[in-house]
């Protein structure tokens, strides 16, 4: 039998490999997924910030203005939903198909079928969550916590909204497994643990966090359902119930999700710093082990969202105590990225522009997120405008600008083409002032006493609420200037050079951290 030589092969896959759409339904190639998973979260980013900029064109003056309340609800609880499963999430798991298989020197991720299904379960999901608000009785107004025993009242929209979070969490389960299962048995030769670029830590410790919570999530939201239809009393207090169980159910995977939200941010800062400021990353180690601190912390916090519920005062100090702790390894963290630069040769392109001020932003919110921690001042601070401020500043300075960071600084390895960096950087400073104007308020506005989640204020709240409102159609507007980028980039800007961020050799797409060498004037001699 005659030998078939490896260009007749060739020849066969691309005669019978589908072309057009049925390309991207059935592809199982990583790059692929990740472009899909990434304008995927673009086009939720852009609705969810399409419910925002309704629900801020309502709160611009005190009255109703635009919307009902009960839409108005509808709108703060979808927009947190599309938001955290539609947009973020997303977004990083389509950075880690790209990047992590190129990283390892893997081939492609370890099941590309499952790759492919984790993928397109999430339109589906999408489909049931926007399409909640269509059908009688709209989509659920519990807030994106969908919190009993309100959601076990509420409409229809709930149940679209319960089956979409199950097939969100199915999805996120089997990407983490991928990434895990990848990761552990599919590096390249030579590349131990410790050698792994950062971004390979970091989202493999998300992915035990995805696995280790997914479950809790879709166990709270089945509880709900049966409480709704099968006649079950898990969460009313006539049947024997506890509405506060659900809390501490929904935040055991609440607070984990929150930094499956900011690991992958963390990865990619690590990552981008070293190359523009010419030098290894400082304490390489010490990331890996903050990193990981940081996960297994983050199942020990859970009851800090709950000081208002009547907890003991020795529950209220433990978990005051130990959230505060989570404080140390950040800080970690944010001190490694700082002594990387500091007497870096650095330069200020767009991916640089966006991790160092992610340092700043992010570092702000985990300054307010101390805050709360502190029992007393967060039973004044719940429900106020003072935690949306928070976790706007930890997830939108925090996790976006991480992920904007990281398109600029890996668009030109993806299309072969540098973007156009006078756009990128526009994009960069409109979305750091308007982000500021549009959050730095909301700080005054909770301790000033505003609750949030409501469609109408009192008068002395006005002022920086028309601020506000104004900062976000600012940022909102700002997001397109991203799309002309890309789409310049795409299209075909300059040429990317092998290398594209000059004088950065070696550190190159994966830093290789403790680094062959420690400085860039003097490379060593190859023998």
């Amino acid at each position: 039998m005659s030998a078939v030589t490896p260009d007749q092969l060739h020849d066969d896959h691309h005669h019978h490999a589908p072309g057009g759409l049925m390309r991207w339904i059935t592809t199982t190639n990583h790059k692929d997924i990740g472009t899909m998973y990434l304008i995927f979260s673009f086009i939720m980013f852009l609705s969810g910030g399409v419910m925002a900029l309704t629900i801020r064109a309502e709160l611009f003056q005190p009255g109703l203005q635009i919307v009902q309340p009960e839409f108005f609800n509808q709108l703060t609880t979808m927009h947190g939903l599309v938001m955290v499963f539609g947009a973020i999430m997303p977004a990083f798991v389509g950075f880690a198909n790209w990047m992590l298989p190129l990283m390892i020197g893997a081939s492609d991720m370890a099941f590309a079928r499952m790759n492919n299904w984790s993928f397109w379960l999430l339109p589906v999901a999408a489909i049931l969550l926007i399409g909640s608000f269509f059908v009688p009785g709209g989509a659920t107004a519990a807030g994106w916590t969908l919190y009993a025993p309100l959601s076990v009242q509420m409409g229809m929209g709930m149940d679209l909204t319960i089956f979409a979070v199950h097939i969100m969490g199915i999805s996120s389960i089997m990407g983490a497994i991928n990434i895990v299962v990848t990761i552990l048995n599919m590096r390249a030769p030579g590349m131990t643990m410790m050698k792994m670029p950062l971004f390979c830590w970091t989202w493999l410790i998300t992915a035990y966090l995805l696995i280790a919570v997914m479950p809790v999530l879709a166990g709270a939201v089945t509880m709900i359902l049966t409480d709704r239809h099968f006649g079950t009393a898990f969460f009313n207090a006539a049947g024997g119930g506890d509405p506060v169980l659900y809390q501490h159910v929904f935040w055991f995977f609440g607070h984990p999700e929150v930094y499956i939200m900011i690991l992958p941010a963390f990865g990619i800062v690590s990552q981008i710093i070293p190359t523009f400021a010419r030098k290894p990353l400082f304490g390489y180690a010490s990331m890996v082990y903050a990193t990981a601190s940081i996960a297994i912390l983050s199942f020990v916090v859970w009851a800090h969202h709950m000081f208002t519920t009547g907890m003991p005062a020795a529950t209220q100090l433990f978990f005051m105590y130990a959230t505060m702790l989570i404080a140390v390894p950040t800080g970690v963290k944010v001190f490694n990225w700082v002594a990387t630069m500091w007497r870096g040769s650095m330069t200020f392109e767009t991916p640089m522009l966006w991790a160092t001020g992610f340092i700043f932003v992010f570092t702000m919110g985990g300054f307010t997120g101390l805050i709360c921690a502190i029992a007393p001042i967060d039973i004044q601070v719940q429900d106020t405008y003072y935690v949306v401020a928070h976790f706007h500043y930890v997830l939108v300075a925090g996790s976006l600008f991480a992920l904007f960071a990281g398109a600029y600084y890996w668009l030109p390895k993806w299309t072969g083409h540098m973007y156009p960096e006078g756009i990128g950087k526009l994009h960069f400073w409109a979305s750091i002032i308007f982000f500021n104007i549009t959050f730095f308020p909301m700080h005054f506005l909770g301790l000033a006493g505003m609750p949030r989640r409501i469609p109408d204020y009192a008068l002395q709240f006005a002022d920086f609420n028309a601020l506000a409102s104004i900062g976000a159609f600012g940022f909102g507007l700002s997001q397109l200037i991203f799309i002309v980028a890309v789409v310049k980039c795409v299209r075909g800007g300059k040429k990317a050079a092998a290398s594209p961020w000059e004088g950065a050799e070696g550190l190159e797409w994966t830093v290789p951290s403790p680094a062959p060498y420690h400085t860039f004037e003097t490379p060593p001699v190859v023998k």
